[in-house]
């Protein structure tokens, strides 16, 4: 593991139980994640805050001018002080190190789910509510459009794959009958 994992986990741990004191868990994840989309994606801020010729009042008083009212009060701070520190660059880290206490603390998994095509809102909750029964845990779908795999869909959780698409079941057929010959 990296050093500059280990600090954004540290930065991610404060920031969670700060959330966690606040009962502000899940809205925290919301506006961690709006943030650094909102960062990530647009090469001017980007290039704004990790710019040495800028100074940090000057960084600082832009992210609370623009920020301010949007976001949480320990989340402009924590943003402050990543910026104070120089350590800008972590923003992406710091969201994934949240993301991973809180799947670990609220018992959440995160399932990619391959289907033919877009599953709906309701196909998605059904999902969610059968493999959440299996995994003890509550499940948070990602649909991915494959549509190589001819029908049925294809879950993984974890290092998990749960292969119910029909390209997976000819392919055990096929072993099996292989295996008999």
């Amino acid at each position: 593991m990296s050093r500059d994992t280990v600090v954004a986990k540290r930065y991610a741990k404060a920031l969670y139980e700060v959330a966690e004191q606040e009962q502000t868990i899940m809205e925290t994840e919301q506006e961690l994640r709006a943030f650094v989309e909102a960062v990530s994606g647009d090469a001017e801020i980007r290039k704004f805050i990790n710019s040495p010729n800028i100074t940090e009042a000057v960084k600082l008083q832009v992210l609370a001018s623009n920020f301010e009212g949007k976001l949480s009060a320990s989340l402009i701070n924590t943003i402050k002080l990543l910026i104070q520190r120089s350590r800008a660059d972590l923003f992406e880290s710091l969201l994934a190190g949240y993301l991973d206490i809180q799947e670990y603390k609220l018992e959440i998994a995160h399932a990619k789910v391959y289907s033919t095509y877009a599953l709906s809102d309701q196909e998605k909750t059904a999902v969610a509510e059968e493999f959440g029964t299996r995994e003890h845990k509550t499940i948070r779908v990602e649909n991915i459009v494959d549509p190589s795999l001819l029908g049925g869909l294809k879950v993984v959780i974890g290092d998990t794959l749960y292969d119910g698409s029909l390209a997976g079941k000819l392919d055990r057929l096929e072993k099996s009958f292989n295996r008999r010959v």
